[in-house]
């Protein structure tokens, strides 16, 4: 949009590279590649939308220009394999033996056939779609590369079903679930805690995605609390929980942890992760959120009546066995 105006009050090609911070030389190939001749006036006219629709033209005739399918010998050969049931990969193999011996120029890699069987713009040229030809007929592809999940190891991990019996029915205060809440780029989270009788939801900063983080905010979690309300609690199998024993021997209280893959286990807490998110989204930076910020949060999760509860809130109903565990 800039360039165009400048160029309509005559502007020239170095100040208006100047004023882009780019080449004179880049400012003219855009000029000359992109514009157009008026059939009226017989000028040479640059216009944004007309530009930006030729750029991407000639994008899509490069790309066509490069794909490996582009030879009609090849693209013949692919077909009658693929066809035949062979893999991609055997069919790009068998390429350079059969066709192009001693000619790398014209051999092609598995991945080039796999682009051009998942190409959205060949659905429509083809009996079927060619990921039927496929062994595992996928519709999608599955990705190459990416992160893989890793068994973490904990020591002396203690499984969710060594839990005392009692704290699966919810009629006994002081057992907890409890999670990490990933900020920004991993640099920041919340230890979040959900204690299972009233949903009292209470949550930590994590300065960052480490062990030793997540005990201090457990720590500062549980510490205030009478013994008997901090008798266990139930984590997930993140690498942040490594140190549990730590948080047994500062507070006393047991840590078990639900099956992998299982976050059912620990429903209350995972809902009352979804809440925390409502305020604080994916990609938030927790070291830029204020401490009044999170404990406006907290209050408020904590005085929202709950069906669950007899429309009472988790704060009066904590509060209720709190002045039980201190009378006693």
């Amino acid at each position: 949009m800039l360039l165009s105006k400048w160029k309509t009050i005559r502007l020239s090609n170095i100040k208006c590279a100047r004023r882009l911070g780019r080449d004179k030389s880049t400012i003219g190939r855009e000029l000359e590649r992109n514009r157009f001749k008026d059939n009226i006036s017989a000028d040479y006219i640059y216009e944004p939308l007309h530009a930006q629709y030729v750029s991407e033209q000639r994008k899509q005739r490069a790309w066509k220009a490069k794909h490996p399918l582009k030879n009609k010998d090849i693209y013949s050969y692919v077909m009658e394999h693929l066809r035949e049931g062979w893999s991609p990969e055997v069919i790009a193999g068998r390429l350079k033996i059969v066709l192009y011996p001693d000619n790398p120029h014209w051999w092609i890699c598995h991945e080039s056939i796999y682009q051009f069987i998942y190409n959205p713009s060949y659905k429509e040229k083809f009996e079927k779609p060619l990921y039927e030809y496929l062994r595992r007929k996928q519709k999608r592809r599955r990705k190459r590369e990416g992160r893989k999940s890793q068994r973490v190891r904990i020591p002396d991990r203690v499984s969710i079903h060594d839990r005392p019996k009692a704290v699966n029915q919810r009629i006994q205060p002081g057992h907890w679930e409890g999670d990490s809440l990933v900020g920004k780029g991993r640099r920041s989270g919340l230890h979040t805690e959900y204690e299972r009788v009233s949903s009292l939801t209470r949550f930590e900063r994590m300065l960052a995605l480490t062990t030793a983080e997540a005990i201090k905010a457990a720590r500062r979690i549980f510490s205030p609390l009478p013994d008997n309300l901090r008798q266990t609690t139930t984590w997930d199998n993140g690498s942040e929980h490594t140190n549990h024993q730590d948080l047994t021997e500062t507070c006393g209280i047991l840590v078990f942890f639900a099956d992998p893959y299982s976050a059912y286990q620990r429903g209350g807490n995972e809902n009352c992760n979804l809440w925390i998110r409502y305020y604080f989204p994916k990609g938030t930076d927790f070291n830029q959120v204020s401490d009044e910020e999170l404990a406006d949060v907290e209050w408020e999760l904590n005085n929202r009546p709950r069906k669950r509860l007899q429309y009472k809130t988790p704060q009066e109903v904590f509060d209720l066995h709190l002045r039980g565990c201190i009378s006693s």
